[in-house]
């Protein structure tokens, strides 16, 4: 056999490898069959030429996300790009249609969150990145456009993630179907819920996982006619039953056993339970106890589950209670009694076990044993009674038991599906079927043989619906597929299940005789399928059987098969538990009609599994499939662990690879026009220069390539197995000539750039040497230079010198004499300034003295007049002011109070001042005091060491004999004498020190009692504010009641004509600030206040006018709500309807009203004018409007009562009631003179507009207002993100270049191609200059716009930029060129639209900008991590720059993203963000909130003059609007 045409020497190739599974390598040298190859570990691999596979050396370093786009699909290319792409955390890959999931062992919460699900959310298929979501998003998408229910299948072995995968499928319908279920929960949610409780009772301990689903799981999603959640169901499938009563080592039972045996004291005891060590069925497997899990804190979750679904606690108690007699029931065991093929209970143990079983289900103890140990045959003639032998008794047992727990396991799942609610009337449906996947471990029962023979019919079902896809892809592209080969496995399901003579039929039988054991049931088979091509018997082995499955041979051990396919329910227990005193348990065993009592039919587990599962089969033969392979990357859990071998039996298992061989089967490489032209474009140059279309000139190349059996398609090119290897192989040829060509041009332009060097070297050489010899004459010229220079500077030094004595000596002299005159004129001017000093301040006293008496006397005159004008008012109003006479009189004598206390606490305060003061001098005293005493004893101790050293030396100068003794005398009495001193000065020091001691103590106790006392000046402050805030309180109440009279007053003087002409004129008296009120020019009555008195004494004078005036204010509004329905414009950039609405409120004192209408008119006309909220133009008219009201309200309005008011405020207007009452008549309209009433009063500028107390319907105006105005703003904003959203679709993408491009005719297509993305720009520049346009000519504030403007670009910001993190074409370096220019045109467009109005849009778009500007940057492998996040991306986060950089390719000059360094230290620190819980998602949120507030409006906006504003034609010439005439100077 000839070596392929695509395998030569130099090819790069994929080899086995005993360790990685696939390694890669070169070829060295091939011989016949035989290939060397070497691999990139270093070693020489020599195998057959068949064993060896091309590698793509053209493959993005990131692998692709679809494997049906790799050049090379066959089993190493697969794992390879599976494991690049596991490495960038990139867990989901395509197959096709075929979902492929990695479980990544850890936390990613960014790629499941609400943005992401937004992102998918209507997503063409393959648009974006691989998710699940993707796959539900199809599903859905087809049940409502089709009208079919969907499937979708999710498989894989126990911890690959199925479990996980079917949550996040389950979250993304409920997010598209968007239904809350009971009590605020989705459905979504109460599936969820359930799982633990179905976990309990239907997960085991297995060889390869510690909680293996050990039944399958069809998760229904029910929806109505709109695509909403209506109900859902959960069907159950395939339950191991056979595990109740047998299990292998080192597996476990079902986990409900372990947790009963786990539960409280109180529990156990109820079921009399121990140790799990104590049961039949649990201690056949040494395991008990699960690594890291607290059986039970698993018993109480289980309760709280069950809780949850609804479960009473009196069932929950009946179901343990069921569970606790299965354990019981399974410690019953039996002898041979004293008849032939008889049984009795072996001993008292087991008849405790036996009575406590009875106990637990509430049934006889005698029934319970007869129903074990004896049946009953009915004949026409008697009923005949037999016993059981020990055998047949334990078998009886063991029915029992598998029988109650699997009606125990029904009820679960029913009482859930009834929790849930289920929709009858739904007509479509999702599935999510979670089923255990193949199983081969080294010896293999029953259980595997049920497991696999699952996988093999789903297999099937998968392989139906790859070979459906693969059709359809080649009816859709038009080609011949007639001829190919469809690979199926319907074999090995005969095998198992054909009716007559499948494994499982000669199973059934072997149980239906007694004496049939494992070794006849093996021969059976042996002699029955002894010639088929699937079944193999092993050679060592008298019992085992061998079948070829999908995934690869499996041996499994016959030993077990016949007991655990026993599965029929004894009449003799149904009639038992059918009995029971329990209702719970005769609810598990309902009675059975009375045909099918009588019948004894043979029932196996096999027989019903195969039924189950051809149920399940139908079920998803109805629905459109979609197929989820679910993958354990590594065997210990933990991330960033890749295990080849792991994976390729995983995909073989899963069927993946025997989907890639049906590819294979076919046209398993298939690459567009483009690509295709692209990549082998150098194999035919001149074809690529010629005028024909894509179509055509990919027929020549294969056609001059001398290629047979590919087809050409619509849009692709589909090439047989071998051919793109075929392809590449004179690519690279051609490629390798083109590369020797460049090597000769290149090492040509390296010689003679090396001959140009060594030339230009020469000549520096020699003008280096010129240099020296030039840089030596000139140093010898500069030093003599320099000599004459420094005798000039030294010649002119020594004549300064002398110049300068000189000049001082002078200045000195004149010095001394201006000095002497200038002190005797300021000692003149002194004594004269002193003299008039004295003079002007007795003058002034005189002065001084003599107003101060007259102003006395004047003062004491207006007292006495005051107290006369005032006991004449008080008489009069006495019985109107009694409760605020008596108010007033507690509130001084409250004010009394708290000046006490506020003197008290001066006082305090001054006391404690002195305190510290006079603390502070004694301690300065004693600080000094001791400071002295230590200076003294320090001087002396100096003072005695030098008279000792001065005797000393005097002793040494001294001669030796002569006086020596005198000397000695005298010496020793200066030493006592200094020593006599130092002990003096040493008592003096210790008094001091006992002084200071003293004194230090005093200080402590004057810092407690200073202590006292600030507590107690706290106290005192604290009952000081108490008092104040009662006095405010009483304050309030009394403003509030003067309010009150103010408005009664007030009515009554507007209501009355006559009274108001009536009125007594008023006095203007000048005020002091000495008698008792500040303001001056306060107006004063004079006369009585009989005013208002008269006029509440003439009621039926005041009810004709107040009628003609509602009517007439009542006419007034509706001609101001008609005319402000019409477009009024605008006036000198000032909106007329807000104006004239303001102007009227203000003239008709709407603010100051308890009740009006007029406020609810004005919103219903706001409301009802922006119902149509796509006319831009309304909707800005609008926004201008009630802007500016609104600007002119918050000028204007403020909360009415005492709340508003300042307390000096509060004080001042309470000290005199009397000027409390002229004050409020100052407040009336009459009082100012009647400005509104009469037309003539005018409006001035905002400053000029006085303050008005509003009531409660003005404010509430003011707040609907303001929610108005947000309103109109977000449909503004909203209808322009509508506008822009779907060019925004068409921008993210470069449209690419046509095959011109290839050649030299790239720059011109690139400018095609610029232009066609530059239009869909120019559509939003358009839209943003559209809409501003329309925003002036409303004269929207300019704030506003550019609140409205940084929005939508932070919009453009975040589509764009999670766009580009989710789809990997994207990030290219030719579509960032693209993005760059388009965002130049938005650059260009802030420019012109001025800062006033686009403001800081520019900035919104720093994320994109920052992306954009990483993916065309030049030379990225040599960028650190620092230069990136610091400098060139600051704003993205890590994940961002992971994201961008691992989906980042080059499709314009091939290079490369940054180093595989900064990678992992990306990782790296990506993982430290997980662990601090950092938020680790890589998408923008789009913020929707309102970004301004009403504060901002009132700073930003510019002063409103409402002076001048012409009223509109339809009240200008009505009587009732006079007012809003412009006023004439």
């Amino acid at each position: 056999m000839a070596p392929p045409v695509n395998i030569i020497v130099g090819s790069h190739v994929w080899v086995e490898d005993p360790k990685e599974a696939w390694v890669g390598g070169e070829v060295s040298r091939i011989n016949g069959e035989e290939v060397h190859v070497q691999t990139k570990n270093g070693k020489t691999v020599v195998t057959h030429i068949s064993k060896v596979f091309p590698e793509d050396t053209e493959a993005p370093p990131g692998g692709v996300d679809d494997m049906t786009k790799l050049s090379y699909l066959h089993e190493p290319g697969v794992l390879h790009n599976l494991a690049a792409r596991y490495e960038l955390n990139e867990i989901y890959t395509y197959t096709g249609n075929i979902l492929i999931a990695v479980n990544p062992f850890q936390r990613l919460p960014h790629m499941y969150d609400t943005h992401m699900m937004e992102q998918y959310k209507g997503a063409g298929f393959g648009e974006l990145s691989p998710h699940v979501f993707a796959i539900a998003d199809v599903a859905y998408r087809a049940m409502i456009n089709e009208g079919k229910s969907n499937s979708i299948l999710v498989s894989g072995e126990s911890g690959a993630g199925k479990t996980e995968t079917t949550k996040m499928l389950m979250r993304y319908l409920a997010y598209l179907g968007g239904r809350s279920g009971v009590e605020g929960r989705t459905v979504e949610q109460q599936v969820l819920e359930s799982n633990p409780v179905l976990e309990a009772f239907g997960n085991a301990k297995t060889v390869r996982n510690n909680n293996s689903s050990r039944f399958g799981k069809f998760v229904e999603i029910q929806f109505d006619k709109s695509g909403r959640i209506s109900g859902a169901a959960i069907r159950t499938y395939l339950l191991e039953r056979s595990r109740v009563c047998q299990v292998s080592d080192p597996e476990r039972n079902y986990h409900c056993f372990y947790l009963l045996c786990a539960a409280p004291p109180e529990d156990r005891e109820k079921f009399k339970l121990g140790n799990p060590k104590e049961y039949h069925y649990l201690n056949q497997s040494s395991c008990y106890v699960l690594d890291g899990i607290d059986d039970s804190e698993e018993y109480a979750a289980t309760r709280r589950a069950m809780d949850v679904v609804g479960i009473s606690d009196e069932e929950q108690d009946a179901i343990f209670m069921v569970v606790a007699a299965i354990l019981h029931l399974g410690n019953v065991e039996f002898a041979k009694g004293e008849e032939i093929d008889s049984s009795v209970i072996k001993d008292e143990k087991s008849r405790f076990h036996l009575s406590t079983t009875a106990e637990l289900l509430k049934c006889d103890p005698k029934s319970l044993e007869d129903a074990l140990i004896k049946r009953v045959m009915v004949t026409p003639e008697e009923v005949i009674t037999r016993t059981l032998d020990p055998a047949s008794a334990l078998a009886s047992r063991d029915a029992l038991a598998k029988t109650v727990y699997s009606r125990l396991f029904d009820w679960l799942v029913e009482k859930i599906n009834f929790s849930i609610g289920q929709d009858p009337n739904s007509k479509s449906l999702i599935g999510v079927l979670d089923i255990y996947g193949f199983e081969s471990f080294k010896f293999n029962s029953f259980e595997q043989f049920c497991i696999n023979f699952t996988n093999e019919k789903l297999q099937q079902h998968f392989n139906q619906h790859v070979f459906k896809m693969e059709q359809e892809e080649y009816t859709k592209e038009e080609i011949n597929w007639s001829y190919i080969e469809f690979v199926d496995n319907q074999d090995v399901l005969d095998l198992i299940e054909k009716k007559p003579g499948g494994v499982i039929s000669l199973l059934d039988e072997a149980c239906m005789f007694p004496k049939s054991t494992h070794e006849t049931f093996a021969q059976k088979l042996y002699q029955t399928f002894k010639n088929h091509k699937r079944f193999i018997k092993p050679k060592l082995s008298r019992t085992s059987f061998t079948i070829s499955h999908y995934a690869g041979e499996v041996t499994y051990l016959a030993d077990q098969f016949i007991d655990k396919n026993k599965d029929y329910v004894i009449a003799e227990h149904q009639d038992l538990l059918t009995a029971s005193k329990c209702p719970f348990v005769a609810g598990l065993f309902p009675p059975l009609p009375e045909e099918s009592s009588k019948s004894s039919k043979f029932s196996s587990i096999g027989s019903r599994f195969k039924l189950q599962l051809q149920s399940l089969m139908e079920t998803l033969s109805s629905t459109e499939p979609h197929y989820i392979r679910c993958v354990k990357p590594n065997n210990v859990l933990k991330p960033a662990i890749f295990e080849n071998f792991n994976i390729i039996q995983q995909l073989r298992c899963g069927g993946v690879l025997e989907a890639i061989r049906i590819s294979c089967a076919g046209y398993p490489t298939r690459r567009t026009f483009y690509e295709f032209l692209n990549r082998f474009g150098v194999l035919a140059p001149d074809v690529l220069e010629g005028n024909c279309d894509d179509k055509v000139a990919c027929q020549m190349i294969l056609d001059k390539m001398g290629l047979a059996g590919y087809q050409i398609g619509k849009t692709k090119v589909f090439l047989r197995a071998g051919q793109m290897a075929e392809l590449d192989a004179k690519r690279a040829e051609v490629l390798g000539n083109a590369a020797r060509t460049i090597q000769r041009q290149i090492r040509t332009h390296m010689a003679r750039k090396e001959f140009i060097a060594v030339r230009k070297a020469a000549i520096q050489l020699q003008s280096y040497v010129r240099g020296i010899s030039s840089r030596e004459i000139f140093e010898k010229l500069r030093q003599e230079a320099a000599a004459v220079k420094i005798q000039k500077y030294l010649w002119r030094y020594i004549a300064r010198k002398s110049y300068l004595r000189v000049r001082l000596s002078a200045v000195t002299l004149q010095t001394g004499l201006r000095a002497m005159t200038a002190r005797n004129e300021f000692r003149f001017r002194k004594q004269t300034k002193a003299a008039i000093l004295l003079q002007a301040h007795l003058r002034c006293h005189i002065a001084y003295s003599y107003y101060r008496s007259l102003q006395k006397a004047a003062i004491v005159t207006q007292c006495g007049w005051r107290r006369r004008v005032a006991r004449r008012e008080l008489r009069n109003l006495k019985m109107a002011a009694r409760e605020t006479g008596a108010l007033k009189e507690a509130k001084d004598k409250l004010e009394k109070r708290v000046e006490e206390l506020t003197y008290r606490v001066q006082l305090e305060k001054r006391l404690r001042t002195d305190l510290e003061e006079e603390k502070a001098q004694e301690a300065s005293k004693f600080q000094e005091a001791l400071h002295a005493m230590q200076i003294q004893l320090e001087e002396a101790n100096a003072r005695a060491i030098r008279e000792r050293e001065a005797a000393q030396k005097a002793i040494e100068d001294a001669p030796p004999l002569i006086k020596e003794t005198p000397v000695l005398i005298q010496d020793t009495e200066k030493i006592d004498s200094l020593s006599a001193e130092v002990e003096s000065l040493k008592t003096m020091l210790l008094s001091e020190r006992q002084a200071a001691e003293e004194a230090r103590k005093a200080c402590i106790d004057a810092e407690a009692r200073n202590a006292e006392l600030t507590r107690q000046l706290e106290d005192a402050g604290r009952k000081v504010d108490q008092l104040q805030e009662s006095v405010q309180r009483l304050e309030e109440k009394l403003s509030s009641t003067e309010s009150e009279n103010q408005v009664l007053r007030q009515q009554a003087l507007t209501m009355s004509p006559k009274a108001l002409s009536s009125r007594p004129k008023t006095v203007i008296i000048q005020r002091t600030p000495e008698n008792g009120n500040i303001v001056n020019g306060e107006s004063k009555v004079t006369s009585d206040l009989s005013l208002s008195i008269s006029s509440a004494r003439e009621p039926e004078s005041e009810e004709k006018p107040q009628k003609y005036l509602n009517e007439k204010q009542q006419e007034n509004q509706e001609l101001l709500i008609k005319c402000i329905t019409q477009d009024l414009g605008f006036f000198g950039g000032r909106p007329i309807a807000a104006c004239v609405i303001y102007k009227c409120l203000l003239h008709w004192r709407s603010f100051e009203v308890e009740r009006t209408g007029i406020f609810d008119r004005v919103i219903q006309t706001v409301a009802s004018a922006i119902e149509v909220q796509d006319n831009n133009d309304i909707l800005a008219y609008w926004l201008s409007n009630t802007s500016t009201l609104l600007f002119l309200l918050q000028h204007t309005l403020k909360a009415s009562g005492a709340a508003s008011l300042t307390p000096q405020r509060r004080r001042t207007s309470s000290a005199s009631l009397f000027g409390r009452m002229s004050q409020g008549l100052r407040a009336s309209p009459q009082s100012a003179g009647l400005s509104f009433l009469n037309g003539r009063g005018g409006l001035g500028r905002l400053d000029d507009l006085r303050q008005v107390e509003a009531k409660y319907p003005a404010l509430l105006f003011k707040q609907q207002l303001t929610a108005f105005l947000e309103k109109i703003y977000g449909m503004i904003r909203d209808n322009l993100k509508k506008e822009i959203s779907p060019v925004l679709g068409l921008c993210i993408k470069a449209p690419r270049t046509s095959r011109a491009s290839l050649l030299k005719g790239r720059a011109q297509a690139n400018a095609v191609a610029q232009q066609a993305l530059i239009a869909h720009w120019q559509s939003i520049v358009k839209s943003l200059d559209n809409y501003l346009k329309i925003m002036k000519a409303n004269y929207v504030p300019p704030f506003l716009v550019r609140k409205v403007f940084t929005q939508i670009f932070s919009f453009i910001n975040v589509q764009l930029f999670n766009s580009l993190l989710l789809r990997r074409e994207c990030c290219s370096f030719s579509n960032g060129e693209f993005l760059k220019a388009g965002l130049a045109e938005l650059e260009q467009w802030c420019y012109g639209a001025s800062e006033e109005y686009a403001g800081s849009a520019w900035d919104e778009l720093k994320h994109i900008r920052q992306a954009i500007g990483f993916l065309v940057i030049h030379q990225k492998p040599k960028k650190t991590l620092n230069e990136i996040t610091k400098e060139l991306c600051p704003v993205l986060s890590i994940q961002q720059l992971y994201r961008i950089s691992t989906m980042y390719w080059d499709d314009k000059y091939g290079t490369h993203s940054v180093s595989s360094d900064v990678i992992s230290s990306m990782r790296i620190m990506m993982t430290e963000d997980s662990n601090n819980a950092v938020s680790s998602s890589f998408l923008l949120d789009d913020d929707s909130s309102i970004p301004f507030s009403v504060d901002d409006i009132s700073k930003t906006m510019e002063q409103v003059d409402i002076t001048d504003i012409e009223p509109p034609p339809l009240i200008r010439e009505h009587s009732g609007f006079g007012f809003l005439l412009p006023r004439l100077e």
